[in-house]
């Protein structure tokens, strides 16, 4: 079944005198990943050791015989060879903007253009990425801006689809300035980045067959889980216990399996804990280990290790109380949390506020009886903007609220609110009213669309009264959202000609420049039940659909945010922008950092 397996760095796998050409089929779906996984790509690149390990990808070789290009089907791996690719244009993009006339970098630009383009006159790309949502065309106009190619022409609104983003993602991480004005990735640790990517390494797995391909991706998705992080410290922490009373083994399983029941049988909620704790209590001499002023993944085993040798049993002690204080985080509604701040616990989970668990552990543990109510809506409102914006950068927020955690240190219960307002609040720790709402009036699903069903949930639930409640996050027996964000204009690649029609006059290639430019605003957007029932039905049916028992479903269903489009007789491009400025208003209030 498997023909070849072999781990190589991403340099030998687009190197310049390579003959292997990388084919997405186009029966493939298109790019898809998001803000999230660039940073994460980007940021573990950077943050780890040279040799980074990227995963696998399986192709299939179509190449008859030794021929001079060899043809590799890629059947699961698309995504990150596609952002590898993104991020090798952006780094000669922004390599050539800084490198002036100096030999070392044309060089340098000369490896880079070729590990994208093939030598030779007929500019053969080395990578060929789906033809599903004009990726393909996208990918060639990026190299065209990047300077890599020439020619080609851009097609309509491609700087709203997904690869434009994700390069351009790129291109802002790499010019990123610090807090002195300074550029972080000045040509030296441009270079340095360059060579971590290089050095990065993915399996890459040849088959024969797409049967062989399929039962393959089934057997690495199904069969074992890796050993964890999680599992080696608990190994560690138990062996050493044992080793110094052996009989208390089952007394101290007993006592981890009560630590992750705490923590819930989800391994991101467990590793994590493992991070903050260490984080938020480094101050404290029993916890800090020299040269680790902050835990990653990368070095939390290397962390634990110290501390387990240094004295496991008041190590596990303190990981349980803490354990139990994290649990009242991620899971208010079980532990007997005040109503006022179980809510808004339960809103920094739903807008993804996981970095900041590791500030209201600490001050669970050391400031109870600050306002921890007001604390969190804070910073939800705080994360809000940060999530839609990226300012501060992910990588960042960790160092931050450790930085903030240390200044409330200084403070009292009473001065602790105020205290971590301020530090959140200084420059360059958060997004100006600007830049959010240049992300609230622009493509704001594509950006991030957990925030975007927050922010839609958290204008609706505004409006809400006792008397008409609705919950807006109820899920139904599979644990799916019973009310999801509805695209009023569809989002889908075709296009009914009765939207062709009310929206451009039945001009198609207009509709499709509209859909590309607008679907994704606020103001095309909504929340209804039954979303997969609406799709690209026409405004009438989304309007007036009802259920089996005669109830609105549709846009008629009662909530604020469809107040103009319960008797919406027609949707246009303006309507759209009326709209977006109308919930762009709503968001900038509801989100102000200045109540």
């Amino acid at each position: 079944m498997i023909k070849s397996a072999q781990n190589r760095p991403i340099s030998e796998l687009l190197s310049i005198d390579s003959n292997w050409l990388f084919r997405v089929p186009r029966y493939q779906r298109e790019y898809v990943w998001r803000r999230d996984d660039w940073a994460n790509l980007f940021d573990d690149l950077w943050e780890n050791p040279p040799g980074y390990f990227l995963g696998s990808m399986i192709c299939i070789n179509h190449t008859p015989g030794t021929m001079q290009v060899q043809n590799l089907e890629v059947v699961d791996g698309q995504q990150r060879l596609t952002t590898l690719s993104l991020l090798y244009a952006a780094i000669y993009s922004c390599l050539a903007k800084c490198g002036g006339g100096d030999e070392d970098v044309k060089n340098e630009l000369f490896i880079l253009r070729h590990r994208l383009v093939f030598k030779g006159p007929k500019k053969l790309l080395r990578l060929e990425p789906s033809y599903q949502g004009n990726n393909y065309h996208d990918y060639r106009s990026i190299l065209q801006e990047a300077g890599i190619l020439a020619g080609d022409k851009i097609l309509p609104n491609a700087g709203n689809r997904r690869l434009f983003k994700a390069y351009r993602f790129f291109i802002g991480r790499l010019d990123e300035l610090d807090d002195k004005g300074k550029k972080v990735f000045d040509p030296k640790r441009l270079q340095m980045f360059l060579d971590r990517l290089n050095q990065a390494s993915l399996v890459t797995i040849e088959v024969g067959s797409h049967a062989d391909a399929f039962t393959l991706f089934e057997s690495l998705n199904n069969r074992g889980v890796p050993l964890s992080a999680l599992d080696l410290i608990k190994n560690n922490i138990l062996a050493t216990l044992e080793k110094k009373t052996p009989e208390s083994i089952d007394e101290n399983f007993n006592k981890w399996k009560e630590l992750l029941d705490n923590l819930s049988d989800d391994y991101t909620n467990q590793e994590r804990f493992l991070r903050q704790y260490y984080n938020a209590f480094k101050h404290r001499k029993e916890v800090s280990v020299p040269k680790a002023p902050l835990a990653t993944r990368s070095n939390i085993i290397h962390i634990y290790e110290k501390l387990i040798d240094r004295n496991a049993e008041w190590l596990f002690d303190d990981l349980l109380e803490k354990a139990k204080l994290y649990g009242k985080v991620i899971a208010p509604l079980n532990d007997g949390v005040p109503n006022s701040l179980a809510k808004q616990l339960l809103n920094l989970a739903r807008i993804g506020g996981a970095p900041a668990y590791v500030l209201f552990l600490f001050l669970l543990a050391e400031r109870p009886k600050a306002n921890l109510s007001r604390i969190c809506e804070f910073l939800v409102r705080y994360l809000v903007r940060r999530n839609l914006t990226d300012v501060p950068p992910t990588r960042d927020l960790p160092r931050i609220f450790i930085d903030v955690i240390s200044k409330v240190r200084e403070k009292t219960d009473s001065e602790t609110e105020k205290t971590v307002r301020h530090e959140l609040l200084t420059k360059g720790r958060f997004a100006s009213d600007d830049a959010f709402k240049d992300k609230l009036s622009g493509s704001i699903y594509l950006d991030n669309v957990d925030a975007t069903r927050f922010i839609l949930c958290s204008i609706e639930e505004k409006y809400q009264t006792r008397e008409k409640l609705t919950d807006l996050w109820a899920r139904d027996k599979r644990g799916d959202l019973i009310w999801t964000v509805e695209h009023i204009f569809p989002q889908g690649q075709n296009i009914p000609d009765f939207w062709v029609k009310m929206i451009a006059d039945g001009d198609e290639k207009k509709a499709r420049e509209y859909r590309d430019a607008y679907t994704h605003h606020l103001g095309n957007l909504t929340i209804t039940g039954y979303n997969s029932k609406l799709g690209n039905k026409s405004l009438e049916e989304k309007r007036d659909r009802k259920d089996a028992n005669g109830s609105y479903v549709g846009y008629k269903n009662g909530l604020f945010l469809n107040k103009d489009l319960k008797g919406a007789k027609a949707w246009t491009v303006k309507d759209i922008d009326s709209r977006t400025r109308s919930l762009v208003s709503e968001a900038m209030r509801l989100f102000s950092l200045d109540s």
